[in-house]
């Protein structure tokens, strides 16, 4: 039952890009570690993932990055891109930041 409840939690934080080319992964408010996981079994179905986050997410996926490609696939997988940008949703009139950081098995 538990793993049902993880594999749901997985699947919510899962998106696929608009070509449907790479898996995204949305960043939220999880355990940095339970998440790096969640990341590296997408490498394994795909050489390359999207990690995606906004606002007060964003240090939880340069953290996730970092452990994948400097301790977990260390040597074995790279920063491809990344892409920092920031939006402004209808009716807050705060600005929000967004990034995307693109990563590479080898």
């Amino acid at each position: 039952m538990m793993e049902d409840s993880g594999q749901s939690k997985l699947l919510s934080s899962i998106s696929a890009n608009q070509n449907d080319e790479l898996p995204i992964f949305n960043v939220h408010s999880e355990p940095v570690m339970i998440e790096a996981i969640n990341v590296i079994s997408l490498l394994g179905k795909s050489n390359k993932v999207i990690i995606r986050a906004k606002g007060d997410s964003i240090p939880n996926a340069v953290a996730i990055a970092n452990i994948i490609t400097e301790k977990m696939l260390k040597g074995n997988s790279k920063i491809q891109k990344i892409v920092v940008d920031t939006e402004m949703p209808a009716g807050i009139g705060k600005m929000l930041s967004t990034i995307e950081i693109v990563l590479q098995k080898n």
